[in-house]
């Protein structure tokens, strides 16, 4: 094993990984570690904008900010947490834009801003033109920004190392093991300050967004570690990925008037959400979207049309935008519509379903980023949480669409700040000696398996199961199902065979490991969604379709234990905004 020490090891490299290092920087030796090379992360795929009450376009502020994100969580999000991001969000957006980031400007000079979903002026009385946008290209923009930055700053990292073993002992974080996926070996990373930065899941599912890196790997290694996760049951379904493959259709496009419609070519959103209707936030699009699927008004292929199958798919239709305005605003959705589905988008509609595309749970932690153990806020000295694997949680049961751009910046500023203040008094605690050897001997096993089951066929049953028992609807038969799936397949796992023994570059042992992490988290979505009793936010049950605020008002906690999943719950926090009938 090869040792290395850094005061502060930030784990993932997207947003929130790496504005948090920027921040560390300045005042502390500062290493990132990242399984794809930086400016690869998942970050860079976010297409519609960053929310900000700058009001250059009309008279926002931010407590409509603040609102907006209370009521789209559906009363599930933490105030204090929501009030952060709405007051914070104008210093952050400003801050990228002297670090060079290049938003699309008015014709006067400022940032352009334009309609979200679920983002509206006085509370609630109309859309807000709110979403910070460089195109459709906002996150690759400030994805660059911010590593040119990092570089800039002296900032070390290591790219193509994954990330094995979290050495936590006597609730004290030590530092981390990974494992160089060029070269081989393990290195143990010993620091006084550990940020899991590591993203979303959205591969646990078949149709989604997400890139092929995004297993959760920081999330399966915190329930290994003893400590909980937060709110796993909520998964937000984006409403328009590209029909089959899930690729997003940035919310950008109905922020700037793109109309969906069902195979008879009406805009059935005027019966879901009749004043925001295709603005309404997403977990009602995607229910409503899924529904007229589900009722036999989707839309059909022509192999669909002439085999008598029921339509599977609706349409985006932004072609009466003209040409010009789109290629100004949206010039990516060119590309992926003809590369993906085939259409010129400037004269035909795109087909898209909801795909999977975003985590509102994750590790639990406070408002300056510090991961906590228990519903008594216990923290965990030397560890941090921040973006999309975080739940602090300012998104509860459902995130509104610009948000996580901005909660990934914004958080991963805030906990960099926390770190700075924190690790001037922070030292290096003794490495205990068998967490080094506990990752070589996990290692080990994959690069000796020799079962005869199949990595892939386990991963492709994990996630058509998934898609299909534990989706946008859920109901406790088909959940109960899915937690059986979900155990069997991990006794599978434990007969999987690896054929390729090399050191190097070896990607068989990569996907095992990364499914090691997808059937250990799966398991506790499911699990929290089988005991919530309710419909909230991205959460709806045919069984339980009312939101149950005097029994489910609650955040969820989940640990792994004796090889099950124990739940706990802890109060969320209500400062500002009663919860109310969600109405759009």
């Amino acid at each position: 094993m090869i040792y290395h020490q850094h005061e502060v090891v930030i784990i993932g490299a997207g947003l929130a990984g790496s504005r948090a290092a920027l921040e560390v920087s300045k005042v502390a030796d500062c290493a990132v570690i990242s399984k794809i090379f930086p400016s690869r992360s998942h970050s860079g795929a976010a297409q519609g904008g960053m929310g900000a009450s700058l009001g250059n376009l009309d008279d926002d502020n931010w407590e409509f900010h603040m609102f907006d994100t209370v009521k789209g969580s559906d009363y599930l999000g933490d105030q204090d947490a929501a009030e952060i991001l709405a007051k914070d969000a104008p210093e952050v957006i400003y801050e990228l834009e002297h670090l060079g980031a290049p938003f699309s400007r008015t014709p006067e000079g400022k940032i352009a801003q334009r309609k979200f979903g679920g983002h509206t002026l006085n509370f609630g009385e109309k859309p807000a033109l709110r979403a910070c946008y460089s195109a459709d290209y906002t996150g690759h923009v400030l994805l660059h920004t911010l590593f040119e930055q990092c570089i800039k700053h002296s900032v070390r990292f290591y790219s193509e190392f994954q990330m094995v073993h979290l050495i936590v002992k006597d609730n004290v974080c030590r530092g981390i093991v990974a494992w160089d996926i060029c070269n081989g070996g393990l290195h143990v990373f010993r620091a006084k300050a550990v940020l899991f930065a590591t993203g979303g899941y959205g591969r646990a599912y078949k149709i989604t967004t997400n890139a092929h890196a995004n297993t959760g790997d920081g999330l399966g290694m915190v329930l290994n570690a003893g400590l909980p996760l937060e709110d796993m049951e909520f998964v937000q379904f984006h409403p328009t990925g590209i029909y089959r493959n899930g690729i997003l259709m940035t919310e950008g496009a109905r922020g700037e008037g793109a109309y969906l419609l069902n195979k008879d070519g009406e805009r059935f959103m005027k019966h879901y959400a009749p004043t925001l209707m295709e603005l309404a936030p997403r977990d009602m699009v995607a229910r409503a979207i899924q529904t007229e699927i589900n009722e036999g008004r989707g839309c059909q292929s022509p192999e669909q049309k002439e085999q008598g199958i029921p339509g599977d798919f609706v349409h985006l239709d932004i072609s009466h935008l003209g040409e010009a305005k789109l290629r100004e605003v949206l010039p990516q959705i060119f590309d992926l519509a003809r590369n993906f589905a085939g259409v010129d988008v400037a004269k035909e509609p795109t087909p898209i379903q909801p795909t999977a595309h975003y985590s509102m749970g994750g590790i639990p932690c406070t408002t300056d980023g510090r991961v906590i153990s228990d519903h008594d806020n216990t923290i965990v000295r030397g560890l941090y949480a921040a973006g999309e694997c975080a739940c602090i949680s300012v998104h509860g049961a459902n995130r509104l669409g610009c948000n996580s751009t901005l909660d990934a910046t914004l958080y991963g500023r805030r906990t960099g700040h926390t770190i700075a203040r924190d690790v001037g008094d922070m030292i290096y605690e003794e490495l205990p000696a068998d967490g080094p050897d506990e990752a070589q001997k996990n290692l080990q096993w994959f690069f000796d398996a020799d079962g005869r089951e199949n990595v892939a066929d386990i991963r492709s049953e994990l996630q058509d199961t998934m898609m299909i028992n534990c989706g946008i609807f859920r109901e406790e038969k088909l959940l109960t199902e899915q937690l059986g799936i979900i155990k069997n397949l991990q006794d599978r796992f434990g007969k999987i065979g690896v054929k390729d023994k090399n050191q190097q570059f070896n990607t068989e042992v990569m996907e095992a490991m990364e499914l090691g992490h997808l059937l250990n988290f799966s398991e506790v979505i499911v699990t929290g969604a089988v005991a919530r009793q309710e419909s909230r936010g991205a959460h709806a049950r045919n069984d339980f379709t009312d939101r149950d605020d005097k029994n489910w008002l609650k955040h969820t906690l989940a640990y792994r234990e004796n090889g099950d999943i124990r739940l706990d719950f802890k109060p969320v926090i209500i400062t500002r905004f009663e919860p109310k009938e969600r109405k759009y």
